[in-house]
């Protein structure tokens, strides 16, 4: 099973929507509540730093009997380094996002806490890309 999301940059009110959808589909897919947990929060937070630092982005999810993963493609201005944005606590949130209770520099650490297999490629001016995969089984 494969579901795609269109994410737009800023769009805040939205921000978290893809999360939700996916949430409901593993539900009704009996997908393990720890493993469907783990899908979510990556998500969640790679979906939040589309909205906070890009333009726009697309979220592919696939579904098989193995594995759950996540590939999200955005177009925007690129990571420089990623070594230091896998840092805890470092963020290049704009404050406007900061006062709106994001950007606190977790999302790239707590995706790779709760993925299996974690992927990231960026090139300045133009995206990034993060593939994300979560086991179904131990």
């Amino acid at each position: 099973m494969q579901l795609t999301f269109h994410v737009q940059g800023g769009d805040f009110t939205r921000a978290g929507d893809a999360s939700s959808q996916v949430k409901k589909t593993l539900k009704l897919l009996n997908i393990a509540p720890a493993i469907t947990k783990r899908v979510v929060v990556a998500l969640y937070e790679a979906e939040v730093n589309i909205v906070a630092h890009a333009y726009r982005g697309v979220i592919t999810v696939d579904i098989d009997p193995v594995r759950i993963v996540l590939r999200l493609e955005d177009e925007g201005p690129g990571i420089p380094d990623i070594e230091q944005a896998m840092q805890r606590g470092f963020s290049t949130a704009s404050p406007e996002v900061r006062e709106m209770g994001f950007g606190a520099g977790m999302g790239l650490p707590n995706i790779l806490e709760n993925a299996d297999r974690f992927h990231i490629d960026s090139v300045v001016g133009k995206g990034t890309t993060l593939s994300i995969s979560v086991n179904l089984q131990a």
